[in-house]
């Protein structure tokens, strides 16, 4: 039988507590030349945290990876000693009391889906309930007045006094769980080739529905509530679990070419869009929306007014940090806009260098590899399909994100996982990762006959 090592897991867990407590003092030696007063309470916090997420995980899914919550726990460590490292640099909105309360949270959603989801073949029942919810939930902000639904130009919240919650951030789990269903059960269908272009087999029109339906739905989101990350991230998330589902490039192609093509006639008919795909195409050439010039950044007369200063500020933060990075704590990271959220990454580039940069997404990577592994172990095909859809879901949003940053592709707007600063992506992300464990577990697990076979042989060993 396959080994629980949930031994290894603790010490992981403890080696992953412990870097980020390093780099907590790092912070404070940089900043103030002695270790902050706090690292200690901090550092009990967040290894009391891991601690009851990894008694649950041991209660309740004793056979999961044993290496997918230590790298959480080390990435989410890392973003919380990041945000504390702006907020001594006086970048307003920089939170880590608010970041560790969301970490807390995050935890405790990540317990209660273990906890309440004890067979994950369940959601596989309320397929089309949560479609209907995800659709809703990316809906709302759209009918919602600009004063309660809008921050920085996208209709993507919900804000009612001091509280607020992005539910995009939501919908995109309740969608995977609807995609996953529906391929499940229409994936022959769609798998039937048609005609044949080249050397590519394309699908019956007929079956363009799907496709056509979720690429709709993406245009929605883009045009309605100017969010070209969420757009992009959901359709890019059904098209590669169809192609996960039937095995048929012609759908790759056939999804690349129709988001393509409606992100170009969106740039071309609404300001909004095109203003990204102009930042994009020269972040130093002035960006109009309409006929005024978008200013970034106070005051208006400043000189980088008109042109995408959020890019460039980032750009040069990276160019600043080289290879090995200024250090932790003796970076400018302050003069980058939004460091704390969407340019969290160009923020750690500068401080920890290209070297520094390169290990964090090698966590990234190793997190999505734990993913995909789970869901090539998986025995049903609903769990193949959510697992393989959730992971490529996390290595998207990464993806997407550090390309906007570093002008690869159009900036969208979304945030780096389990490091940005706020709420709603880290409780989803943890939710996330539950959906994940308990996949994992239910894919590690030996038969029942096999584990009472073990412990008739451990009864007669003593």
């Amino acid at each position: 039988m396959p080994a629980k090592r949930r031994g290894a897991q603790l010490i992981m867990l403890g080696f992953a507590v412990l870097i980020v407590m390093g780099a907590y003092a790092n912070v404070g030696l940089a900043v103030d030349e002695k270790i902050p007063a706090d690292m200690l309470t901090y550092g009990l916090a967040l290894a009391g945290l891991m601690l009851a997420a990894y008694l649950v995980l041991a209660k309740f899914a004793p056979w999961a990876d044993p290496l997918i919550l230590p790298l959480v726990t080390l990435i989410n460590g890392l973003g919380l000693v990041m945000i504390f490292r702006l907020e001594e640099a006086k970048q307003g909105g920089a939170s880590s009391a608010n970041q560790i309360m969301w970490t807390a949270l995050g935890v405790v959603m990540f317990s209660a889906t273990l906890i309440v989801l004890r067979d994950h073949r369940m959601l596989q029942r309320l397929t089309y309930t949560a479609g209907a919810v995800g659709i809703v939930l990316l809906a709302i902000p759209a009918f919602l007045p600009s004063s309660l639904s809008e921050v920085q130009g996208a209709k993507i919240w919900i804000r009612l006094g001091s509280f607020s919650i992005q539910p995009g951030e939501f919908a995109k789990l309740a969608l995977a769980v609807f995609f996953a269903g529906y391929l499940v059960a229409k994936r022959d269908v769609l798998a039937l080739a048609g005609r044949r272009l080249l050397f590519i087999d394309l699908p019956r029109a007929r079956d363009l529905g799907p496709v056509l339906a979720t690429w709709v739905v993406s245009l929605g989101v883009l045009v309605f509530e100017k969010d070209l990350g969420t757009s992009l991230l959901l359709f890019g998330t059904f098209v590669a679990m169809l192609y996960i589902a039937t095995q048929r490039t012609s759908w790759v192609l056939i999804g690349v070419l129709l988001f393509v093509g409606g992100a170009f006639i969106a740039g071309q008919l609404f300001d909004h869009v095109g203003a990204r795909f102009d930042a994009w195409l020269d972040p130093t050439n002035p960006i109009y929306y309409g006929n005024a010039p978008i200013c970034s950044q106070d005051p208006p007369g400043d000189p980088m007014c008109g042109k995408s200063y959020q890019i460039m500020q980032g750009l040069f933060g990276l160019g600043a940090g080289g290879i090995l990075g200024t250090g932790l704590g003796q970076g400018d990271p302050d003069i980058i806009p939004l460091a704390f959220s969407d340019f969290i990454f160009t923020a750690t580039g500068e401080e920890l260098g290209l070297t520094g940069l390169m290990a964090l997404l090698m966590l990234y990577a190793l997190l999505v590899q734990r993913g995909l592994r789970t869901s090539i172990a998986a025995r049903e095909p609903f769990s193949k399909l959510l697992a393989g859809g959730l992971s490529f879901l996390l290595a998207w949003q990464v993806f997407i994100i550090v390309g906007g940053v570093t002008n690869l592709i159009p900036l969208t707007g979304l945030v780096t996982p389990f490091m940005s600063q706020g709420g709603s992506a880290l409780l989803a992300n943890w939710i996330l990762i539950a959906l994940l464990v308990r996949m994992s577990d239910s894919a590690r697990r030996p038969p029942p006959q096999a584990i009472q076979d073990e412990g008739l042989t451990q009864v007669f060993q003593r």
